[in-house]
């Protein structure tokens, strides 16, 4: 992440403005987030990822991918440098990340709503203590995601950070590369958690395997492209730590 210059010309109206609309923003990540949960793992929301099938299997698969398919490209590029160069030359930079948190939420309450379930259970799970495991498995995977977020910079990775140094009038430091923690034994501990909050359930329906397949692809492609650009940013040091650390799976016995 590189510094952010500040307009001198920003009044205190406009910097309030930006500020209220990163903690907005923010607040409607976390309700997006606390869904997210309760829809993957089926407790809690009115509407979860299994329901009523009402569409041929095509039609459904058909409409699944789209969805997981639009998530896919609007990470893909409003996360590339090249773009962002040219979207802040539109927007303030100060609401960059912001605007991009906005439209994942948007995206995944779009895909809440038109998810489409399908007919078939893979497997389905009868002990209440088996249930359990794969339960708090699954909220665990949820867990890592949350603290891989904070080794790195929760904040600033919300959009939070920009708009309160925005705020104050100063500048955003650069981002540290870090190698504490979780990112010790896997190079996106955040995409593990997500891995593992999908695919730990009592219950893979059919409904939930289409979840899994496809949003497993796109971390594995999303991953690759964005080492693409942190190669680019960061130089031979993250070359080296991508050469002697595992990208998802840790190592046993490491």
């Amino acid at each position: 992440m590189t510094t952010l210059s500040l307009p001198s010309t920003a009044t205190r109206e406009h910097r309030t403005a930006i500020l209220a609309y990163g903690v907005a923003v923010y607040a409607l990540f976390l309700v997006v987030f606390l869904y997210l949960i309760g829809f993957v793992t089926g407790v809690w929301v009115p509407r979860a990822i299994d329901g009523t099938v009402t569409l041929p299997w095509v039609g459904a698969v058909s409409i699944n991918a789209a969805l997981v398919g639009l998530f896919a490209v609007q990470h893909t590029i409003m996360a590339r440098p090249a773009f962002k160069k040219w979207w802040t030359q539109i927007i303030p930079a100060a609401a960059e990340r912001s605007t991009f948190v906005l439209t994942t939420c948007l995206i995944l309450m779009l895909l809440f709503w038109q998810w489409q379930p399908l007919p078939g259970v893979v497997w389905h799970i009868e002990s209440s203590w088996g249930r359990g495991i794969l339960l708090a498995l699954s909220l665990g995977g949820f867990g890592i995601v949350l603290i891989s977020s904070f080794l790195i910079d929760h904040f600033a990775l919300f959009g939070l950070r920009q708009v309160w140094t925005h705020f104050r009038s100063t500048e955003m430091p650069a981002a540290d590369f870090t190698q504490r923690g979780l990112y010790r034994h896997v190079r996106h501990p955040l995409m593990t958690g997500f891995l593992i909050a999908f695919w730990a359930t009592p219950d893979m329906t059919v409904t939930r395997l289409c979840f899994a397949l496809f949003f497993t692809a796109y971390i594995f492609k999303g991953t690759r492209i964005e080492e693409r650009d942190l190669v680019n940013e960061i130089g031979p040091a993250y070359d080296a730590y991508r050469r002697s650390t595992p990208m998802l799976l840790p190592r046993l016995g490491r």
